[in-house]
């Protein structure tokens, strides 16, 4: 059974190939000769894009409906009654890179958007220090709905919005997570890990996606000594990224 699935994922590749290629590429007659002739044309990067991202394929429309059936209309925990805006999160459903707080604040309520208070624009020079845009990248929370005062979240409150972040996850199938904070970082690889200022930089492993922690915009807004340490924590994530 493995073997006719990996067959059939197979010949869809040289299907699309084949649609896209159509004066240039030779069809393959025999079955056997599938395996072959696709790891040649790999080798050359002929079908990059095809065969290399066959584990990603991103759904904006899953993401759409998440939002749309589920996130807009949930009343799980108290928080509901008191926000404004969900904010689900923003950025490329596309993206290889995503990055993960704990719960918006002031503005973000206000705007329905994730990181645009003073906080956000440091993370977006953050995410233009190591040469991307914030377009390029997918940007969430594990709370979608503002704590009151921009308390720190509830455990109630993240193990009744932690499906949606999860489905976020599983949806855009990022290669990397940046853990921004205690929170984020605790609910991703765990609360044994050690704190924060242990872990940032590390390299952990969240369902075959590398997490890499590293401090929240606000913790730096407030210890800009700090900066120094993500910095070198985006280097390490640009390193990934582009390698």
């Amino acid at each position: 059974m493995e073997g006719t699935e990996e067959l059939k994922r197979l010949m869809e590749d040289v299907k699309y190939f084949i649609s896209d290629n159509k004066e240039s590429f030779t069809f393959i007659s025999a079955a056997s000769d599938v395996k072959k002739e696709i790891s040649a044309l790999k080798s050359k990067n002929i079908m990059k894009g095809y065969i290399d991202n066959e584990k990603r394929s991103p759904n904006p429309d899953a993401l759409k409906f998440l939002k749309e059936t589920k996130v807009n209309k949930c009343t799980k925990c108290a928080l509901s009654k008191t926000r404004k805006n969900i904010v689900f999160g923003e950025g490329s459903p596309e993206s290889r890179l995503m990055f993960i707080g704990e719960a918006p604040g002031a503005e973000e309520d206000n705007t329905g958007r994730p990181f645009v208070g003073r906080a956000g624009q440091l993370l977006t020079k953050i995410i233009e220090s190591i040469n991307l845009k914030r377009e390029d990248v997918y940007i969430a929370n594990i709370i979608k709905c503002r704590p009151p005062e921009n308390r720190n979240p509830m455990e109630d409150e993240m193990v009744s919005c932690a499906p949606f972040l999860k489905e976020q996850i599983s949806i855009i199938k990022p290669e990397i997570i940046c853990t921004l904070g205690k929170f984020s970082t605790e609910f991703i690889i765990g609360k044994d890990k050690g704190a924060i200022s242990s872990v940032r930089g590390k390299e952990f492993d969240y369902e075959g996606t590398t997490v890499i922690p590293t401090y929240h915009p606000s913790y730096l807004l407030r210890n800009p000594s700090a900066k120094k340490e993500t910095w070198e924590d985006m280097k390490k994530i640009r390193g990934l990224y582009f390698k």
